[in-house]
């Protein structure tokens, strides 16, 4: 921070830097047991730099990472930026067709993946479309404790990747066996640092251009907003994909910039997140309104011992009252909800985190530290006189993106005299906390996760005996939202739910899949013809405030 109070431009290498400077022998990633330091991390970051720039990564490059949590997340991420590249973030539980697009929009001249056949498939289909010129494959058993490492190689064998013709591949170990001397590249804190990849209403993915500076300011601004940084090391628990914006914030780039140890697992599964909690308790967990729900719904004996934290952070997707109520009395660990999007790398507003203020009911808090939060018309723009009154919620400030990769039309609608436009509707209260009524923005939030209904309505528009879809959210006590599919048939068609559901489940990925299935004759239209989404909508809310009524009656 500078001597006005603004926060200093740095790149993001800068916050590795100064941990293995100051703090060499503290932990930085514990993956399932195995454990490297931060002096360990920073010299392989430096040797795969070296082998990348070697391989011909140049600056500006972009490079796909397809990775779920493992130390290959944080080596390459970071190895990357080293180099002069800019890293896509690719979620691995993406549809192939997904993969590609991401790749190819990218322009992605490598992409890291695991030797798992299961994800490699993916990025392999992706080889000789757009830049992509060369795969990395990263060998799970090297990072896996001894005997889960023997178990790989050897009893799970089949589910090692089967290298294809035609395809150039280029192995992490030969990139880490170069000396630790990567080339010095100039760079620029406003460079872009990261593609992060986030829909829009027609379902095709924008490429969110987040700086150096962006990610950087996310981490310092939650430093401020923390308040009280302590000479202990935090543990936090990365059971967040990294490749998600929150977990990119909160978990790598603020664990980091913390010097804090990151307790990595790949996938959200309760009994390893259990063990892992029991064996290195955190003192810091940030989560999806899922991840507090399933822990706060477990038996007695199963609640774990959560005394240890001290920042508990809730993000991604609205978090339900009852279930920050019901994870708080059950864990006694009190949690704050914060509110974001991808364009601002992410968090522009958070409840305060350590009871210094208080943390008011259904309320996405303040705003973050050096932001602005400003209630415009959602149809002309004009900025509201009184914030109170609701209107869309826009935001400045240091983390705000630099524009949408190659999408200057989308770049241009998405900011408003300079603030960024959320396509959510909300007021601030006398305090200045915001409180979200709405959204502009045609999606589904899944257990914080994007779900853009046009993806799920046109992949059933693939199947010949489908008239008309829509898809809508509905409340869901796990997920937060789930999607519902309306289907009208062809006449004379017949479709059950099993057979599209089986369908659908070739075009989607798991988290687009709709958990309900409804089918008329006829869906509703507006008087121009278009299908009437918004009546779907209050069709299903008075149907489930009937259902609430009824069980209220009989109880």
């Amino acid at each position: 921070m500078d001597a006005d109070g603004n926060l200093r431009p740095r790149l993001l290498t800068e916050l590795l830097d100064h941990a293995v400077a100051n703090f060499p022998d503290r932990i930085c990633v514990d993956f399932l047991g195995r454990e490297w330091t931060y002096e360990e991390i920073g010299k392989l970051v430096d040797r795969v730099a070296t082998g990348l720039q070697k391989a011909g990564l140049g600056q500006g490059d972009r490079f796909g990472l397809c990775l779920p949590n493992t130390p290959y997340s944080v080596i390459m991420y970071f190895a990357v930026l080293r180099a002069g590249g800019v890293v896509v973030n690719i979620n691995p539980l993406y549809s192939d067709s997904e993969v590609e697009f991401l790749v190819t929009d990218s322009g992605a001249k490598m992409v890291a993946v695991p030797d798992l056949e299961i994800l490699h498939r993916k990025v392999a289909a992706a080889f000789g479309n757009g830049a992509l010129e060369q795969i990395v494959l990263c060998p799970m058993a090297d990072v896996l404790p001894f005997w889960k490492g023997v178990g790989l190689r050897t009893v799970k064998r089949s589910a090692l990747a089967k290298r294809q013709s035609g395809v150039a591949y280029l192995n992490y170990r030969s990139l880490a066996a170069h000396d630790a001397s990567p080339v010095a590249v100039s760079q620029d804190p406003h460079d872009v640092a990261v593609l992060q990849y986030t829909g829009g209403t027609t379902g095709r993915p924008k490429g969110a251009m987040l700086t150096h500076a962006n990610l950087a300011a996310n981490s310092a601004q939650m430093m401020l907003h923390v308040g009280e940084m302590r000479d202990m090391q935090e543990r936090t628990l990365g059971v967040l994909p990294l490749f998600h914006v929150f977990a990119l914030t909160c978990v790598l780039n603020f664990g980091v910039d913390t010097a804090a140890e990151l307790v990595l697992l790949p996938k959200f599964e309760m009994d390893e997140v259990l063990k892992t909690i029991k064996r290195k308790p955190p003192t810091q967990l940030f989560g999806v309104p899922t991840i507090y729900n399933a822990l706060g719904s477990l038996p007695d004996d199963k609640v774990p011992d959560l005394s240890a934290v001290r920042t508990s952070c809730s993000g991604g997707a609205p978090l339900p009252l009852d279930v920050r109520l019901q994870f708080e009395k059950r864990t006694g660990s009190p949690v704050s909800e914060g509110y974001g999007l991808t364009e601002a790398s992410p968090i522009i507003t958070s409840n305060p985190l350590l009871g210094r203020q208080p943390v008011k009911e259904n309320s996405a808090g303040p705003a973050f530290p050096h932001t602005v939060i400003e209630i415009r018309d959602p149809e002309t723009g004009a900025l509201h006189d009184d914030p109170s009154i609701k209107g869309e919620i826009c935001a400045r400030g240091p983390q705000v993106m630099k524009g949408y990769w190659n999408r200057p039309d989308a770049t241009e609608k998405t900011f408003v005299d300079g603030a960024l436009r959320t396509g959510d509707i909300g007021y601030l209260d006398k305090d200045g906390y915001l409180f979200i009524v709405d959204r502009i923005k045609d999606l589904i939030l899944c257990s914080g996760y994007n779900v853009y209904p046009r993806v799920i309505e046109d992949a059933a528009y693939e199947h010949p005996a489908v008239k008309e879809a829509v898809a809508i959210g509905v409340p869901d006590d796990y997920r937060g939202e789930a999607p519902k599919l309306f289907i009208a048939l062809h006449e004379g068609e017949e479709l059950d739910a099993g057979q599209l559901d089986a369908f659908l489940k070739m075009r989607l990925n798991p988290i687009e899949m709709p958990d309900s299935y409804e089918f008329r004759d006829e869906l509703p239209k507006t008087l121009v013809g278009k299908l009437e989404k918004k009546q779907l909508v209050a069709e299903e809310k008075e149907k489930r405030e009937a259902a609430a009524d009824g069980d209220a009656d009989a109880g």
